[in-house]
């Protein structure tokens, strides 16, 4: 008996960046594999970006969203709480809301989900897949290095006295690339005093306790890193779970939006010619800085498109929770850039509040390269359209994946000045954007982009390695459902 009628509920935590690969892992499951698939959101209701994302019409018939309740958890952490711990704190107080969700939908709705699926921060539901005897997954959102530290990062935890920020040497991580701490390190890894570092040890337990992991990377982008994740003579011995490398799983470009003044403007410019400065949906910079970005893009003379939110007042963890809440503020925010810009500028650039259609402004021919804060989403947003990038992380994994970006796949270059510890001049800004618009590197940059784009495409094609991962988690899901169901998957004719 080969069970077909897979249903999948997903459980996803607050944030663009999380939701984003989540619904598009559901919508994945039911076009490519005909699953019905439950999407549980914690949503924070920060921008209208966020209500058009969860827009239910959007969605394919077999895919349905619920939306649960945001726990108060003002009395449980402080108030200058980070993102993690305010994120892992939520997902901890909404299990009860979660479980009661499920048992309705088993019990009023004869509606059973066959399997359970969670983001990063929501492993501490594992259990609840226990108790409804169905199989448990956790899906990295991220890439594999990223998922490597996470694995190791309890073990590292035990060998390491003091923090892991004050060490000279680098860290090692079994069969992987090493982790400089001052240049590399997770924002979660930085004070072992703080309750994030505490968090991000439970979520580095808890991952490998799932049946299985999926990961939103295809095999041929980090097999060095894939492959120590496998093997137990390294990082394998951690795991003991398979792994599914099933990405770049990303929004789609979106032909049918209605245009708009950025478009209009971009189909004027030649092609690859203008760099994208954005910093993510919760990304924000200090006054400072927003003046130096400013008067490098002016000084390069390269064409652009900024997207410009306020500046940060205290810490880039701030935005996240506040990203599109600026009470009709995005008419002045002009305010914040240097005397005259908007004027000198006119002929070479394009300033946008807010928010922009990244997706679909990459995709454009005119754009060359991406101003990137580094974040998953929109680091595979880059690659998949052979857009090289100037890395510029802010918080959280960032710095690892700016690293990842620059010195292992090549399609990045980065300030000598690290963003998270000085304002990052004019010059040195200036001196990147021409490097990545019009150098001989910028041009090796894109190549490599251009080859990761094609290698990407191929992975999620009939016959793709990602193509054939989903099939595989598929079936190892099947036979988990087929033994709960007292079938012997062995005793099956192939």
């Amino acid at each position: 008996m080969e069970i077909t009628n897979q249903h999948a509920a997903l459980l996803c935590s607050p944030g663009m960046g999380h939701i984003i690969p989540v619904l598009e892992l559901g919508k994945r499951l039911v076009t490519h594999q005909n699953f019905t698939v439950t999407i549980f959101v914690v949503p924070l209701h920060t921008s209208k970006a966020e209500s058009e994302l969860l827009d239910a019409s959007a969605f394919p018939h077999s895919l349905d969203i619920i939306k649960l309740p945001s726990p108060d958890i003002s009395g449980l952490v402080e108030p200058d709480a980070v993102v993690v711990t305010r994120l892992t704190e939520m997902m901890r107080q909404v299990r009860p809301t979660f479980r009661a969700a499920l048992h309705d939908m088993i019990n009023f709705r004869h509606r059973c989900p066959t399997m359970l699926i969670v983001d990063l921060f929501g492993t501490e539901s594992l259990p609840i897949a226990e108790e409804f005897g169905i199989p448990k997954y956790v899906y990295i959102a991220s890439n594999a290095w990223f998922l490597s530290v996470m694995i190791y990062s309890p073990t590292l935890d035990e060998q390491v006295k003091g923090k892991f920020v004050d060490l000279k040497d680098p860290l090692e991580i079994p069969g992987c690339r090493k982790l400089f701490p001052e240049l590399d390190i997770v924002d979660a890894l930085l004070d072992w005093s703080n309750q994030q570092y505490d968090e991000h040890m439970l979520m580095g337990r808890g991952i490998p306790k799932g049946d299985g992991i999926l990961i939103n990377i295809w095999e041929e982008l980090e097999p060095k890193s894939l492959a120590a994740l496998r093997d137990e003579n390294f990082l394998g011995r951690f795991v003991k779970v398979p792994i599914f490398p099933i990405g770049p799983l990303m929004r789609p470009n979106v032909s049918s939006i209605p245009r708009g003044d950025v478009f209009d403007w971009l189909d004027k410019q030649p092609n690859e010619t203008v760099i994208y400065v954005s910093f993510g949906s919760g990304g924000a910079l200090s006054y400072e800085q927003m003046v130096e970005l400013a008067w490098g893009l002016e000084m390069s003379q390269q064409r652009f498109v900024w997207v410009i939110r306020p500046p940060i007042i205290s810490s880039a963890n701030e935005t996240f929770f506040t990203a599109g809440n600026h009470n009709g503020e995005d008419d002045n925010l002009t305010k914040y850039l240097p005397k005259g810009f908007m004027g000198r500028t006119k002929d070479i650039g394009f300033v946008i509040p807010l928010w922009a259609p990244q997706v679909d402004v990459l995709a454009h021919p005119s754009v060359g390269g991406f101003l990137t804060h580094c974040g998953w989403n929109s680091t595979l947003e880059s690659i998949t359209n052979g857009v090289p990038m100037i890395a510029w992380p802010l918080y959280a994994e960032q710095r690892l994946n700016a690293t990842l970006l620059t010195e292992e796949l090549g399609v990045a270059v980065r300030s000598k000045i690290p963003p998270w510890k000085n304002v990052v001049k004019r010059e040195e800004i200036e001196e990147m954007v021409r490097k990545i618009m019009e150098g001989e590197e910028g041009f090796a940059l894109r190549d490599r982009a251009k080859n990761l784009k094609f290698s990407g495409a191929k992975a999620l094609e009939q016959g793709g390695s990602s193509y054939d991962a989903l099939s595989l988690f598929t079936k190892h899901a099947n036979m988990f459902v087929q033994f709960a169901n007292g079938v012997d998957p062995s005793s099956q004719v192939p």
